[in-house]
């Protein structure tokens, strides 16, 4: 890792910059938020969302900033500040971070996976695969951002690209060889992922979600292929070709283009033998192996984990036993039994096509007359198009279903929980509820369930809070379901 680099030495890999003032001034370290910059700061003027950083030169400027990078210069031009003017502040910042921190992608195999569904399962699995191959590894994921032993709290799918390259910086320095790390589509349309070097790119699937952020479908695929465009020549593209968008993805990029499939001809192919809740049976290649994940979901997963580690190197035979003994990450139809044989089953499906993935799983996983009780909600200030499909869903495949919040966020959870009620089916009226309290509506479920029963508690999985007009409340379907199969045993 750089020590307080010269600004000239930082931005060798921006194009087009406009240098107001001098390139060879040290900077300390690169700050998003004004309130945060120290004496010797670049301070880099986003524009966000919410905000507009270039509101906030004049601030910078005050504490300390010695360099400011943005896109508008400000009215009043400070002879004591160097002024790096771009056409976007988000793609420069990706290369200046990365080059602060000496590059730090380019000192790992740094492999990252895109798509709707299956993205934290596939890094986790790569995670402990190679951990498991001997190799120090670090993950960056939805759940969590890990190096080896050590868990540090994730925030976002993606964090931003100085925060991102300081963790690679870590990981380097601590010898990972390996990286896996999860690529939101919001990550790239926000160049968070700009400047890095990746050895790979892993494409699971593709289907609406993220709307209130792309606005259309088709923003929300470009830039999911944006990923793929920018891989390097020396790169593998692996992508599954079941999803009739897989071809898509991969049509611009440089990187050598492999398969993954179910159903077709591809590099890595798979066939489920047998699906139980015990685990599952797999051909993989013409090789035969036995997984403690279960459903169709995870053999896909499973797939592009097999074709990743591959193509990075390993050999097949100690891949495919490895990967026979891996769990799946928490919250990913994670399996909890009952003293009365009730099977809970906590899952972090929050789109249409996540939800139905598992319930398809669980409806193959019955063996007579178990009932099927589905506890589900949707987020607030997220894509309200899939609130009344997730309803319809829920009761397809379900014998009873408790509509309830999830994290309503700045929303009234009613009126989340109204349009959800759009989406039941007239004939399924009867077998919905709506109870607003999360607590309660798993409590009902569990409570009412009959030995046998199958209980999905969707769309927050690995959460351990409720996200109520800004604040985080702890909340953990977990440890719900088991205060319910307490108050079952009469403990």
């Amino acid at each position: 890792m750089e020590n307080n680099p010269i600004l000239s030495s930082l931005l060798g890999e921006v194009k087009g910059a406009i240098i107001h003032g001098y390139a060879d001034v040290t900077v300390k370290n690169i700050i998003l938020d004004s309130r945060k910059v120290l004496p010797g700061s670049l301070f880099v003027a986003l524009r966000g969302t919410q905000v507009d950083g270039h509101q906030f030169i004049t601030t910078a400027a005050d504490l300390g900033a010695v360099a400011i990078l943005c896109e508008e210069l400000p009215e009043h031009v400070r002879e004591d500040i160097t002024y790096i003017q771009v056409e976007d502040s988000a793609a420069a910042m990706g290369h200046i971070a990365a080059a602060f921190y000496g590059h730090p992608s380019k000192k790992v195999k740094l492999v990252g996976v895109t798509g709707t569904n299956g993205k934290t399962s596939v890094a986790t699995f790569l995670f402990q695969l190679f951990r498991a191959l001997g190799y120090r590894s670090g993950l960056l994921s939805t759940v969590q951002n890990q190096i080896e032993d050590e868990v540090i709290p994730s925030t976002h799918t993606t964090p931003d690209a100085v925060a991102l390259n300081a963790l690679l910086a870590q990981m380097a320095a601590r010898n990972c060889s390996h990286v896996f790390m999860e690529v939101s589509s919001h990550s790239v349309a926000q160049h968070r992922i700009t400047g890095l070097h990746f050895a790979g790119g892993i494409f699971t699937n593709i289907t609406h979600d993220h709307l209130d952020f792309h606005k259309t479908f088709d923003n929300y695929i470009k830039a999911k292929k944006g990923f793929f465009d920018a891989l390097p020549k020396s790169a593998f593209a692996l992508v599954n070709i079941d999803d009739r968008r897989g071809t898509v993805m991969v049509q611009n990029t440089k990187a050598r283009v492999e398969t993954y499939s179910l159903q077709t001809l591809a590099t890595f192919k798979g066939k489920i033998i047998s699906d139980t809740l015990a685990g599952m049976h797999m051909d993989i290649n013409s090789q035969e192996v036995w997984f403690r994940v279960i459903g169709r979901f995870n053999a896909y997963n499973l797939l592009a984990v097999y074709g990743a580690a591959v193509l990075l190197g390993e050999k097949e035979e100690a891949v495919l036993t490895e990967l026979s003994n891996l769990k799946s990450p928490p919250g990913r139809f994670e399996q909890f039994h009952s003293a009365d044989l009730i099977v809970g089953i906590v899952d972090y499906a929050h789109t249409p096509d996540a939800l139905e993935n598992v319930l398809e799983t669980i409806t193959h996983l019955r063996n007579g007359n178990e009932q099927v009780v589905t506890v589900v909600g949707c987020g607030g200030n997220r894509d309200a198009e899939k609130r009344p499909k997730m309803a319809e869903i829920a009761c397809r495949y379900s014998n009873r279903v408790i509509l309830t919040s999830d994290n309503p966020r700045f929303e009234d959870p009613m009126d989340i929980l109204d349009q959800m009620r759009k989406g039941v089916p007239p004939l399924d009226y009867k077998k919905t509820t709506v109870i607003e309290d999360r607590h309660e509506a798993i409590l009902k479920a569990g409570l009412e369930a009959q030995p046998g029963d199958i209980i999905l508690i969707a769309g927050k999985g690995h959460e351990n809070y409720q996200d109520v007009k800004g604040v985080k409340h702890h909340f953990d379907d977990k440890e719900v379901l088991m205060e319910v199969f307490a108050k079952r045993a009469g403990n």
